[in-house]
This record gives C-alpha cells, sequence and structure tokens, in this order.
C-alpha cells in the first residue's frame, strides 16, 4: 500500500513539473539547459605592418543561442600552479545546476592590450588555402575573457534571456593572485574582440598571393558541452594580393557564417 501511495505522489509530482515546464528525462532526471555557441564570420578583415612583418587581422565574435548559459569556474590549489582547472556550471530545468570537469584551462595573460585571466582555447583562427584546405598560419591567440559584451539579438528574446547582462566582469584584471573566479555568456548575448586586440590576427608574411578561407571555430575541442556543434565554426573566403614593393592588401570575395569551408 505504501509503494502504491509513493508511486501515486511521484506521478503527482511528474505531472506537476511538465505543467510548469519543466521538461524531465527518462529516469526523472530534469533537462539539462545547454549554452550553444554559434561563431560569427570573421569581419574588419585588413592587413597591417608591425616592424618588417605583416599580419592579418580580423574581428571575431560568439553568441550564446541556446537555452542555458555557458558559466565556467576556474580554480587552482595555490597561486604557485601557473593553471586553473576549469569545471563546467551546467543549469537545469528544476532551477538547480550541476557541475562537469573539463579539460579547459584559465591562465592570467599579460600582453600590450590587457592583462587578465583567459580561457585558453575557447576559439581558434586558421589561414587555409582555398584550393585544397592545406594550413598555412594559424592563430597566437593566447586565450578569452568571457563575458556578456553586446546582445546578440536585440529585436527579439530568446529562452532563458536575461533582462539585463550578467557577465560583466573583467576576468580578475590586474589580480593574478586569485585562486578561483567565474567567466560566461548569458542565453541571447555575445563576446567579442576587435581587430588589433592581443592575438587578433594571423601571420601574413610569408603567404603569398592567392585565394585563402579564414576560419574561426568556437569550442573546437568541444571540451565545453553544448547543444548543438554544427554552428561553431564560421569563414571568409578571401584573395590576398602582394603588389611589388607595397603592403599586401587583401579582399574578402565571400562571406560563409555556416560553414568552416567557404571555398565552395
Amino acid at each position: 500500500m505504501r509503494w502504491a501511495l509513493l508511486l501515486v505522489l511521484a506521478a503527482v509530482l511528474g505531472l506537476g513539473l511538465a505543467a510548469a515546464g519543466v521538461a524531465l528525462l527518462a529516469g526523472g532526471e530534469p533537462e539539462d539547459l545547454l549554452p550553444d555557441l554559434d561563431q560569427a564570420a570573421p569581419s574588419a578583415v585588413s592587413v597591417v605592418r608591425v616592424g618588417d612583418a605583416y599580419r592579418l587581422t580580423f574581428a571575431s565574435a560568439v553568441d550564446n543561442l541556446g537555452r542555458g548559459p555557458l558559466v565556467v569556474h576556474a580554480r587552482r590549489p595555490h597561486r604557485g600552479a601557473p593553471l586553473m582547472a576549469v569545471r563546467q556550471e551546467i543549469h537545469r530545468g528544476d532551477g538547480s545546476s550541476r557541475e562537469r570537469a573539463t579539460a579547459d584551462r584559465v591562465r592570467y595573460v599579460r600582453s600590450e592590450t590587457h592583462a587578465h585571466w583567459h580561457v585558453l582555447g575557447f576559439e581558434r583562427y586558421e589561414l587555409r588555402r582555398a584550393r585544397d584546405g592545406t594550413l598555412v598560419a594559424p592563430d597566437r591567440k593566447t586565450g578569452f575573457c568571457l563575458g556578456d559584451r553586446y546582445d546578440a539579438r536585440p529585436r527579439a528574446r530568446i529562452d532563458g534571456e536575461p533582462p539585463e547582462p550578467v557577465w560583466t566582469g573583467d576576468c580578475g584584471k590586474g589580480r593574478p593572485g586569485l585562486l578561483e573566479l567565474s567567466e560566461g555568456i548569458s542565453p541571447g548575448y555575445g563576446d567579442d574582440y576587435v581587430p588589433r586586440l592581443e592575438g587578433q590576427y594571423v601571420e601574413l608574411s610569408d603567404v603569398p598571393a592567392g585565394r585563402y578561407v579564414l576560419v574561426h571555430r568556437a569550442n573546437p575541442e568541444r571540451t565545453l558541452v553544448e547543444s548543438d556543434y554544427g554552428n561553431n565554426a564560421a569563414s571568409v573566403l578571401i584573395a590576398v594580393r602582394r603588389p611589388a614593393g607595397e603592403i599586401p592588401t587583401v579582399v574578402v570575395l565571400a562571406r560563409c557564417p555556416a560553414t568552416a569551408d567557404c571555398s565552395r
């Protein structure tokens, strides 16, 4: 009799959660509300001269279009450890959350333009030869300070989007002694980096004239759990021109916001 009563109560509770909009998985577990990182196509592509070298510079941006935020918690055991280990916090449909260990790391980075804690390898840049996809110039990006830097869809709200940006901090700027910190991107918001900021380039000095594909990839190793990895790469097809005795120039021939292969 007692078991029958418990089963009835469980069924009633399940129906109540469903009525409240809480999705339950098999076994009664609440649904994970996952982020969905949408990589924007490279923009503001140009060539700059730095000393005797040439760089292909660009802007990059990643939006979170998922039902849940991307949240990472970084910790290290003591100040002598150069890297923090990362755990991803995953929000759930019943209002709870869980954490999972990741292979990601966070490091304090000092550069000419900024000094704070970076999530390493969050986004990668590649310059590939258009005709066969050969990698000709990788990036030198040290990582990213994640945050709600802009409203990804100003004219519409998506499920789970907070009315105001949540992650507005500076990732421990000027605080290399931190033992822990958190970074993130809320649903409906995005994080961007402008051209000429530290690491926003690939080397162009030894790249001959021709057609190339500049690829940007978010979460390239899929170390962070998302609801969809199909929109993690975007690209542009460019023509690099090298007039004799002059600074190289670049022309964008096509933009491909949904694929890494803009050569097609």
